[in-house]
Formats: structure tokens, sequence, C-alpha cells
């Protein structure tokens, strides 16, 4: 597979119509109409259907992977290709860093900030996605740099903490009779509906409410809080969330209460181990050190 084919598929596969697409690519649309043939029968898979009536394209189930992969494909080789033509320049480039929802972002943006400062051509590119996803980017060389909680399986990694913990609480509107509680017991969240991190589902929340013997109600789960929360004000349930993700200020309907016992977890920045940097993304790891360190 070629990289100029990988990158006509995508476009199909974004203007659902082959004419959209090869005006885009500005090619003929025959020549992208046998492109796309000729990728099928490379495969052997048949990626495309073609609509009649009002020509619209959609993908096969085959076609809907070989998307997710061109996407990796593509967004690797760019990287790479960036990687290289920055060789023998000033420090300019690109740091690609994951994280999930977390407050510890302000140690990486006071980083940015200094770093931009100095190297004005360096760009960053954020990534947000729970643990899993951004492992899963890091190991496919999409991301330079991911943030996860020290607790979990980072060990694989090299990495360094950050003088930073984020604290599990409760978000809820201020109108909910737990709202007039100073913090959240797991007896108060018995039999109530709860909006669940994915991430937290299989770490030290559920052990939290064990150690009690409390069964949770876990009536929903996300990956990204805004939307929970959004759930949580027209009342569907409860949000389990880490503290300063969300609005709870005087204009917000919604509160944060801790737990109790508390909740807490550290921080770290990893790195795949024997990871060869790019010249930004090493200035990007002197500059954090520097600001851990300050």
């Amino acid at each position: 597979m070629e990289l100029r084919v990988l990158r006509y598929f995508l476009a199909v596969a974004r203007e659902e119509r082959i004419s959209d697409a090869a005006d885009f690519l500005h090619i003929t649309q025959p020549t992208l109409s046998r492109q796309l043939m000729d990728l099928e029968e490379e495969l052997g898979k048949q990626l495309l259907i073609r609509g009649k009536r009002n020509r619209k394209i959609a993908l096969t189930e085959d076609g809907m992977r070989l998307r997710k992969r061109a996407e990796e494909i593509i967004a690797l080789a760019d990287k790479t290709e960036a990687e290289f033509l920055a060789e023998g320049q000033d420090i300019s480039g690109d740091v690609y860093i994951g994280c999930g929802e977390s407050d510890a972002m302000r140690i990486i943006a006071r980083t940015a900030v200094r770093l931009k400062e100095d190297y004005p051509d360096i760009r960053f590119h954020l990534y947000s996605g729970n643990a899993e996803d951004v492992s899963e980017r890091m190991e496919k060389g999409l991301l330079d740099f991911g943030i996860f909680i020290t607790a979990g399986d980072i060990d694989k990694y090299d990495y360094l903490k950050l003088p930073a913990y984020d604290t599990w609480g409760v978000i809820m509107p201020k109108n909910a009779p737990l709202a007039a509680k100073d913090y959240i017991t797991p007896s108060d969240l018995a039999g109530l509906p709860l909006i669940v991190s994915r991430q937290a589902v299989n770490q030290e929340f559920t052990s939290w409410g064990q150690q009690h013997n409390i069964h949770f109600d876990i009536a929903c789960t996300y990956n990204l809080v805004f939307n929970a929360a959004i759930m949580a004000e027209e009342g569907f349930g409860y949000v389990l969330s880490l503290d300063k993700l969300v609005n709870t200020g005087e204009g917000s309907g919604l509160c944060f209460l801790p737990l109790k016992p508390d909740l807490k977890v550290n921080l770290s920045i990893a790195w795949k181990k024997y990871q060869i940097f790019s010249k930004a993304s090493q200035k990007f790891l002197e500059y954090l050190k520097k600001e851990i360190n300050a």
C-alpha cells in the first residue's frame, strides 16, 4: 500500500462522494476510482459501498477497519517526515502529548510557555483520552509522552513523577440532597445511579467501595467528563470525577464534594523505554525537569 493511495482512501471516506474527494485531491474521478479498486484488489476486501442513486459512499466493516489504521499510518508518516525536515535547522518541530483530564496539565502548560518563549518554532499537539487510549497511541509511536496515574501499569515506561496529585470526588447538582454535606462516604452513594470514569471502574474506586461492603450502581461510564457533567446537571446521576475539571463556581449549577476516606492519585509523565526523541521533544523534557525541580 502506498501512502498516496491511503490518503486518497481517507479523502473518500471523509467526503463520502468520489466526485467531492477528486475535487479535493485535484485528480480526475476515473483516476481516483481506479486507485480505490486497485486498493480493494490488493487487500482482497471490499472497502466501499457505492450508492447508485445519490452516489454516496459508505464504508464496509473492512473499510472502517482500514480507515482507523490508515489514519494512524498517515499520522506517523507525517510526524516522522516533520522530524527529519527539522534536522539541521534551529530547534523546531512537534511535541505530541497524551493525557486524561487532569489539573496536572498546568505543569505541562507552564513548561510549554517557557519552551515556546525560547524556541518559537516548536509546536505542541495534545491528545485527550483515558490511560488505555494514551498508552495505545504511545506504543504506535503517535505520542511522545503520556500522563498517567502512577498506580497504573507504568513500569514498562521511563517516567518522571509530577509534583501534583488529583483528588477523587462526586459532581452533583447544587440542589441535590447530598450537596449539603462536606464530603461523600461510600454509604452515601449506596443505591444511587453513578456516572463513573471507565478507568475508575477498574481501579481505586471499586476497591474503595469494597472495603466498606458497598455495592455501587454504575448507571453510566464515560471517558471525558464534560458530557458526564451535563448528564448530572440534567438529573441522570452522580459523577465520580477528579477535582478541578468541571466549573462548579457561582455561575454553575454543579458542586464537587471530595470522597472520605480520601482517594487521591499521583501522576507521572511517561515515554517509551529507549525512545529516540526529536530535538523538540528532547528540549521539552529538559525544560519539564527544570519546571519540576524549580
